[in-house]
């Protein structure tokens, strides 16, 4: 790879390049063996190195950087797959695996207490029959390295809690930057732009970029924190607990995700966004009772609850802004 390609790739680098004195001006197209070639074996010597262990110190710093700054270049993950554990009364698990693939939904229903957030906690645990539960959870059909099950950072799983609380004393777009640029995104704004442009799609009530992050309403903090994990997040598995409770446009921030190649899960009560999923996974005494493929009669009964969803959802907005509701047709 020549030098112009390595910085654009890992823009650290530069950092590495001035340090350690190397010149590389007027050097971009070589590659870095090659601009070592051009110095003499005095310069190694006086240095007490070699060629060899210079292009070593790069490859370990290069190494060193991705892992500090969580930056992956693993193959796709294409799948995730859970092997079935016991429910609350040790009996097992009515299923023996479910392989869920990129760009599906899953809906995750049953009573309340049933034990749908325990499940969402196996699947960002990547349990290995090490939880209450004893499941195990396969990527790509395989245990996933120990390393990525406790990464602090570039995690395969992001959770979107119902709750969505920011500390930090930020402009939206200085904390959106911030993100962006520990994700060593090269066009910081244009994404930061396009962030911003798709959370408005989804909440209630838009926002600016120079909105205070801590003075967002709860659903555009949800809005923000979806489209954010859509378009910046590498984490390619999305956990969401009760999106229909966020006060946010639920179908739009569904088929963001999916979009960005997302294996989606969702804990939901709501029937539009069980047929919305591929499939459902049925809850109840703490195991998972049964799996139902979404059908195509439960489809076309989707387009029909859509109808009422969206008069209930101009309702909603009607309500919000001081609007009589006796125009609207039910």
């Amino acid at each position: 790879m020549k030098i112009k390609e390595l910085i654009k790739k890992y823009p650290f680098l530069e950092s590495f390049f001035s340090e350690n004195g190397y010149d590389i001006k007027n050097h971009e197209e070589e590659t870095f063996e090659q601009y070592l070639d051009g110095f003499n074996e005095e310069y190694f010597e006086d240095k007490a190195t070699t060629k060899e262990n210079i292009l070593l110190e790069l490859e370990n710093y290069i190494k060193t950087m991705k892992e500090f700054l969580g930056i992956s270049e693993d193959g796709d993950i294409n799948s995730l797959t859970l092997i079935a554990g016991f429910n609350k009364s040790n009996e097992k698990e009515n299923f023996e695996a479910l392989e869920i693939k990129k760009s599906q939904i899953i809906a995750i229903v049953g009573p309340t207490g049933s034990g749908k957030s325990r499940l969402l906690q196996d699947i960002e645990w990547m349990a290995q029959k090490d939880t209450p539960t004893k499941r195990q959870v396969l990527i790509n059909g395989e245990v996933p390295d120990i390393k990525k099950r406790y990464a602090s950072n570039n995690k395969l799983v992001a959770q979107l809690s119902q709750n969505m609380n920011f500390v930090m004393d930020l402009k939206v777009k200085e904390f959106l930057q911030l993100h962006a640029q520990s994700r060593l995104i090269e066009d910081i704004d244009s994404t930061v732009d396009k962030i911003i442009e798709e959370a408005n799609k989804l909440a209630g009530e838009s926002f600016r970029e120079d909105t205070d992050i801590t003075s967002l309403s709860g659903g555009q903090s949800r809005a923000l924190m979806i489209a954010d994990t859509a378009i910046l997040s590498k984490s390619p598995i999305v956990l969401i607990d009760e999106i229909e409770n966020a006060g946010i446009d639920r179908k739009k921030a569904l088929e963001l995700l999916v979009s960005k190649d997302k294996i989606v899960l969702m804990a939901t009560h709501d029937p539009t966004l069980a047929l919305i999923s591929d499939m459902r996974i049925v809850i109840n005494n703490g195991g998972i009772k049964n799996i139902i493929k979404t059908s195509e009669k439960e489809k076309s009964l989707l387009e029909k609850l859509e109808v009422y969803d969206e008069k209930f959802k101009n309702m909603r907005k009607a309500l919000r802004y001081g609007e009589y509701l006796d125009d609207i047709e039910l």
